[in-house]
């Protein structure tokens, strides 16, 4: 196939042996060409400037910001960018977050080969791509009600092992605040104990260790 026919892919990913695999992937391609790489947020959006790719795979997990915030920044400059997400986190919270941010595709890095480059494809043709798992997962927390930005920094508080009361003095709030946002925290993330909460906000993406 003609190079202009081809569609052109970047690939941000800061683990080197993911990056050799999806190269081998793109290159194995007749339809395909892997114009750039990068393994940083602040490299994807410079080399994002630098080609105009027509699909780009996004890690999530990048060594200098999250891949939801760099694909934002790339969107903003270029509201036309098809970006897939790419990654081995599937907390529901983050899902959400990339879909809503513009994500065309969430898929693992565990996806065969040949699925990911059906996506690729799709993605490129302008359709959205959603694996049944994935969207099995968003379902199951589709009507929980979500903590609000002042939870998020409880729990995320709480993750770092501080108490009630420096949890008060670090965001300026009364102690007996912090226990009702610790209640309210509990009673949406159907948590027993504080513990819980932190594995399960963890495992659903509201907060990160």
């Amino acid at each position: 196939m003609k190079e202009a026919n081809r569609i052109r892919v970047f690939s941000v990913d800061d683990h080197p042996l993911l990056h050799q695999g999806i190269a081998a992937v793109i290159r194995s391609q007749p339809d395909m060409q892997l114009v750039a790489e990068a393994s940083n947020g602040r490299e994807a959006i410079q080399r994002f400037r630098e080609h105009k790719p027509d699909v780009t795979l996004m890690d999530l997990r990048l060594p200098d910001m999250n891949g939801i915030d760099a694909m934002i920044a790339i969107r903003e400059e270029f509201p036309e960018a098809r970006v897939i997400i790419l990654t081995t986190f599937e907390g529901d919270v983050t899902i959400q977050r990339a879909l809503e941010a513009g994500a065309r595709a969430y898929v693992s890095k565990t996806m065969p080969p040949k699925e990911l480059v059906e996506v690729i494809r799709q993605v490129h043709a302008g359709k959205k791509r959603i694996p049944p798992e994935i969207a099995a997962h968003l379902a199951e927390h589709y009507s929980d009600e979500t903590l609000t930005d002042r939870e998020v920094e409880v729990l995320q508080q709480i993750a770092q092992g501080n108490a009630n009361r420096d949890i008060a003095g670090k965001l300026f709030i009364s102690e007996e605040t912090v226990k009702v946002h610790v209640k309210h925290i509990m009673e949406k993330l159907g948590a027993a104990d504080r513990t819980q909460a932190v594995a399960i906000g963890v495992r659903r993406g509201i907060i990160q260790i």
